[in-house]
Formats: C-alpha cells, structure tokens, sequence
C-alpha cells in the first residue's frame, strides 16, 4: 500500500487559529480547474476522497488527511477561479497566503497545473510566494492525457527551461484518467517526510 492510500478524513478549517498541531504535512495546491482533487483522489486511489465538482472553486476550506505516522496531506483551497463573491475569494486569499507563508510544520507543496496551460500569472506569483519559505515544490502537469506523446514531452521540456532558476522545483507528467505519474509523485513525497522526520523541522528537504 502507499502512503496515499492510507489517507483519510481529519479535519477541515477556515480559520487559522482552528489548524490541527502536526508534525508533517505536505500541501496540494492549484488553480481551480488544474484538476487538484481528481489528483488527490487517484494517488489515493478513492472517487471522492477529495470532492471533484463540475464547478471550479468548490473547495473553500483546508481540508486535512491523515496519512499515518504522523503526516498529513492537505488540500488547499483553489486559486484564480473569478465567480465567486468578491468577499469570500479575499478570504481564500489570505488564508491560503497565511498558511503558506507560517505553517511550521509544512514540508512541501505539490502544484497542479493543466498541462495543456502551464505557468499562467497566478502560478508564476504562487511560486514567488512560496519561494520565500525555502520549502520545495513539485508540479504536477496534469491532464497530460490531452496532449500526443510529442507534446507532452515539448511541454515538459518548455516548464523546465522556464523554472530552471527555480532549483527547489521539480516537475513531472501527471494523469488522472490514466493514472500515470502516481509512482514518481509518491518516491517524492516519501523522500520529503523522511528527510523532514529524521532530519527535524528546521531543516527542509529538497526538491
């Protein structure tokens, strides 16, 4: 079994001050249609561990998924989806930019884009932002099953070129609907938990 797929409910917050004291969580992040739950939902091999909606922006909280000894997988709310009311997409906004910037006990980020639209504005700034904590990301270009072999490799080649200034970033091809990608994302995410538990918290894994 991998570490996914021991995932289960914890807990969901909208507020700070309600997150769950961890030792180690790895956070998901994306834009609102890049197709972060569906991913979530493969690695773990469930239909609706994560909720999947046909409207993008339906994840408004911070969902918490327990993986075993003490990790944690979180799903964090989606960015850059504009219907919604302006007061509640502020709200996402900074409570996501909170989390980022002061969770202490966040080890890393996993970011899905479309592969078919990679590294838009608001994925450029997301990675600027997360930046800043030293911690690493790995991108996920998902939905790679709407692209032939050739493009698929052209814009994996075209991500790396553009991130190559971007050493704690990693980037491979990802596949709900064909479930490929899932062993390099897990090898990873195992990698980041180990180096962080067996290193301490004040030592971050790279990517």
């Amino acid at each position: 079994m991998t570490i996914f797929q021991n995932a289960r409910f914890y807990t969901t917050v909208n507020h700070l001050k309600d997150l769950p004291p961890t030792r180690a969580e790895v956070a998901f992040v994306g834009r609102s249609n890049a197709g972060k739950s569906s991913a979530i939902n493969t690695l773990a091999n469930r239909t609706r561990l994560a909720f999947v909606s046909k409207t993008p922006g339906r994840t408004q909280h911070i969902n918490f998924f327990d993986l075993g000894e003490e990790r944690y997988l979180v799903d964090l709310p989606g960015y850059g989806y504009a219907e919604v009311p302006e007061a509640v997409r502020t709200h996402w906004v900074a409570l996501l930019g909170r989390y980022l910037q002061t969770r202490q006990s966040l080890v890393g980020l996993i970011m899905i884009m479309d592969s078919r639209h990679p590294l838009k504005e608001l994925d450029w700034k997301m990675l600027e932002f997360f930046r800043e904590t030293g911690r690493p990301v790995h991108i996920l270009l998902s939905k790679s099953d709407k692209l032939s072999r050739m493009e698929q490799q052209k814009t994996l080649a075209s991500v790396k070129k553009a991130l190559a200034d971007y050493p704690a970033v990693s980037i491979q091809l990802f596949s709900s609907l064909k479930k490929t990608g899932g062993e390099t994302v897990e090898e990873v995410v195992e990698r980041w938990f180990d180096a962080y538990l067996a290193q301490g918290q004040d030592e971050m894994p790279s990517a």
